[in-house]
């Protein structure tokens, strides 16, 4: 893992926002393939693609991890947390470091919402749309899980509640991050004590804690602004796969909520054998050999 000799850099995307986002060459000797965004999810940062950032930087990608408004390295700022905001920010990112291609995006968990946002607003900019471990906010599935399934996504109304989820977890937030680690994790040996320190470091930061309870509490707005899309615009034609660890609650549901946000032909759903939630540390290796397989299939065709 080089995760030290990568670039790190923040740049402001509008007046008093900056985001922070890693960059990292194609290493390949043939000529660039693409760039490829990561777009991460809670309780993480850009920190959970330091696995896979290099296997396809070494398959001829540039490779941008961002860390979105309110995680990470980026700025905290009081509002605009719906996934369509944050997509834009990416937008920014991307015309600010004069990237003007359309992009390979992958997203895990909040990042797979804000992958959608993207693939939906900002569909020029997109060569793919790689989403998934997440419940779309606007989709029947999201529904569920806060209604059927409300005990075990608890955490989507808790978040939701003004100030009492800050007020309960400032200063413990080694042990709120770690419920859901052990909680979502198939390879419990995926995220390690040293992995566990750079998130509360992240999460321990001023502003950190209060912007990701921000970034659930829009949920209800994501879910207005996807179900009105889908109604004016119809369901999204750009190619789109779901990755979902085999081992994770979100696998079962992911055809079914694919079909209801993409057209039929457009979409694959595959599952990452030995994963949980967390992909792209518990199998990087099963999470990149997809992804590329995907890329490709989309840029070259079927082999």
């Amino acid at each position: 893992m080089d995760y030290d000799t990568w670039k790190h850099r923040t740049i402001e995307v509008e007046p008093s926002l900056r985001i922070a986002y890693i960059d990292c060459p194609s290493k390949s000797k043939r000529p660039q393939r693409g760039v490829i965004l990561l777009i991460h999810g809670f309780p993480q940062t850009s920190y959970q693609f330091r696995h896979v950032i290099e296997p396809f930087a070494k398959a001829g990608y540039r490779v941008l991890a961002p860390d979105y408004r309110g995680a990470g390295n980026s700025s905290k700022p009081a509002t605009g947390f719906t996934k369509s905001i944050i997509a834009r920010d990416l937008v920014r990112l991307l015309n600010a470091i004069e990237i003007h291609e359309p992009v390979h995006v992958i997203g895990h968990d909040i990042g797979g919402m804000v992958a959608f946002a993207m693939a939906a607003k900002h569909p020029s900019r997109v060569a793919s749309v790689n989403w998934g471990e997440c419940p779309l906010p606007g989709t029947s599935v999201y529904a569920e899980d806060r209604t059927t399934n409300a005990v075990q996504q608890f955490h989507f109304i808790f978040h939701s509640v003004p100030d009492l989820p800050l007020a309960l977890v400032a200063g413990r937030e080694r042990i709120y991050l770690s419920h859901f680690y052990q909680k979502f994790a198939y390879n419990t040996a995926a995220i390690k004590p040293e992995d566990l320190d750079h998130y509360v470091r992240d999460y321990e930061q001023p502003g950190a804690m209060r912007c990701a309870f921000e970034v659930y509490r829009a949920f209800e707005q994501d879910a207005k602004e996807c179900q009105e899309w889908i109604s004016s615009y119809g369901k999204l034609s750009l190619p789109a796969m779901c990755l979902s660890g085999l081992k994770s609650r979100h696998f079962e549901d992911a055809g079914r909520m694919f079909a209801e946000v993409h057209q039929k032909g457009t979409y694959e759903v595959v599952g990452i054998p030995d994963s949980g939630h967390y992909i792209a540390e518990e199998n990087p290796e099963s999470f990149v050999k997809e992804s590329l397989r995907f890329i490709e299939k989309v840029t070259i065709g079927p082999k």
